[in-house]
């Protein structure tokens, strides 16, 4: 049966903020035992203080209006930019729409620490810029029944997503950074799903004057799980294994995900932006790596499905052909090569979690090692990521439209907390693949008429076949994601460490999703 929605709605004209104050997250919570320990509540022993960042890597500011840029605009930028037309049909999503297929009737989940006091503006200039359907919640929207929706979430409430007057801080304070990690989830959820309604998740911290922001993130997504509201969460966040203090560290933080399979909710994070390189704590100003090729949690998670990235060599235009001719360089050396690994996209071998069954059977050709190079035990057999990917790389990106301006405070060049222009934007990470993809799934919950949930055994299944694989991803074999001394691990036919199985055709692969999906 379909989630309930997250309200019922007479006609309004502005977003609809839910804030649920702490006191109710905090009973919730304290309902089940074992679960995530609520903010201000003192640690676990043992636990480590693990701290992420979002997942957008690059951005660069193409044009300061409300107008897109052009296509040639971006060449002379020395890069290539997607509208959601030509994405779609570079995914082979398209046709889906023309069957009915938009997402209609499921709900989308976005989880961004502070929000955009913008996105609901932004949402509208981008939904009609490329003439995509109105949610009710855009800014200057009239709501009528039926209508899709948008609403923004503040499980403890978001502080002002605004830029931090100058500092000598390590970054990680500037919250209109998020802002835009925001406004490109949320636009790109829209953009694969149009019809779905889409509720933009806020917590309050990140790693902001020495508070740990993991438990208010995952107690955001318990609270999600808990009511019902959405059929597919995207999580654009990591922290890398090592962070942690073992699988102990992790108890509490994992229940959302153990109640996410429970009640038929798709979990999907990105995979990181660092390759094999990830960060041993941070914030701090010269972070010291994890000494091996590690990766990320929670796309490390067997109950997470990881989103890696690519760089999408198809017309930009168009989406329907290769172009090795168009800039950026790398498109330009591999003569007929649709999609290449984007070296940043997370990926490796866990050193927490064991080899799931899922991953028993992989499709041949595929590069398989189970275990990093250097990495403590248990370092053999282990949780291969990511599962899967989509277009990551800023050359090949999302465009992506944020309004939150600059302040008075933040001086010029904002203090070092770019960005800080309202404008269009093209944006990489790895935190474009995954609500891309959480688009995918609320379009393939909408061709079964229920939530398909946790989604790892029927993708795994449909690439052991090698007919249905060989039509339902884009095998990706060119690339290697090592970014620093740290070794990294090269794209190969069938699974890799870079790319995971591939990415999506989408009109072949969610049919077989659905059909796969309910043999289990």
């Amino acid at each position: 049966m379909r989630r309930a929605q997250i309200v019922r709605r007479s006609a309004i004209t502005r977003t609809v903020v839910i804030a649920a104050s702490v006191t109710a997250v905090t009973m919730t919570l304290f309902a089940h035992k074992n679960r995530i320990v609520p903010a201000g509540t003192a640690q676990q022993p043992g636990a480590s203080v693990a701290l992420f960042q979002p997942a957008v890597a690059e951005w660069q500011l193409l044009e300061a209006s409300t107008t897109p840029p052009s296509e040639s605009a971006c060449y002379a930028a020395g890069v290539r930019c997607f509208s959601p037309s030509a994405m779609q049909n570079a995914y082979n999503v398209s046709a889906l729409y023309g069957q009915g297929f938009t997402g209609k009737g499921t709900t989308i989940a976005v989880v961004d620490s502070f929000g955009s006091a913008t996105i609901a503006n932004d949402l509208n200039v981008f939904s009609t810029a490329f003439n995509l359907p109105h949610l009710c919640g855009e800014a200057g929207v009239t709501c009528t029944p039926g209508m899709p929706t948008f609403t923004i979430l503040e499980v403890q409430g978001s502080p002002p997503a605004t830029p931090p007057p100058p500092n000598n801080g390590t970054g990680q304070e500037n919250h209109n950074l998020w802002a835009l990690e925001a406004s490109l989830d949320v636009e790109w959820a829209h953009a694969i799903a149009p019809q779905a309604n889409i509720i933009l998740v806020t917590t309050p911290t990140a790693e902001v004057l020495g508070v740990q922001g993991f438990p208010q993130m995952m107690n955001a997504v318990q609270y999600v799980v808990d009511h019902h509201l959405a059929d597919v969460i995207s999580m654009s966040l990591s922290a890398g294994e090592g962070t942690f203090q073992g699988t102990a560290a992790l108890l509490n933080l994992r229940q959302a995900l153990f109640d996410a399979q429970a009640n038929h909710v798709t979990m999907l994070a990105s995979s990181g932006d660092g390759g094999t390189s990830n960060s041993l704590k941070v914030p701090t100003k010269n972070p010291r790596l994890i000494p091996y090729p590690s990766v990320g949690w929670p796309a490390s998670d067997p109950l997470v499905t990881a989103v890696g990235g690519t760089r999408l060599c198809m017309d930009a235009n168009t989406g329907l052909m290769v172009d090795n001719t168009s800039p950026p360089a790398v498109c330009q050396v591999n003569a007929g090569v649709r999609e290449i690994a984007w070296p940043p996209s997370g990926g490796g071998y866990s050193i927490l979690f064991s080899r799931p069954s899922f991953q028993n059977s992989l499709p041949p050709g595929s590069s398989y090692v189970g275990r990093s190079v250097g990495a403590p035990g248990p370092n053999s057999n282990m949780r291969g990521v990511p599962d899967i990917a989509f277009q990551a790389s800023s050359g090949t990106g999302p465009l992506v439209y944020m309004s939150l301006p600059a302040t008075k405070n933040s001086a010029a060049g904002c203090g070092g907390a770019d960005p800080c222009s309202a404008g269009w934007y093209v944006v990489g990470g790895t935190s474009c693949s995954a609500p891309q993809w959480a688009g995918l799934i609320a379009i393939a919950d909408q061709m079964a008429g229920r939530d398909l949930g946790y989604i790892n055994p029927a993708l795994y299944q449909i690439a052991s076949d090698p007919g249905k694989y060989a039509v339902d991803f884009f095998d990706v074999t060119i690339g290697n994601n090592q970014t620093t001394s740290i070794p990294g691990y090269s794209a190969s036919p069938g699974w890799d460490a870079v790319t995971g199985l591939g990415t999506p055709n989408a009109a072949n692969l969610l049919p077989d999703l659905v059909q796969a999906a309910s043999g289990q």
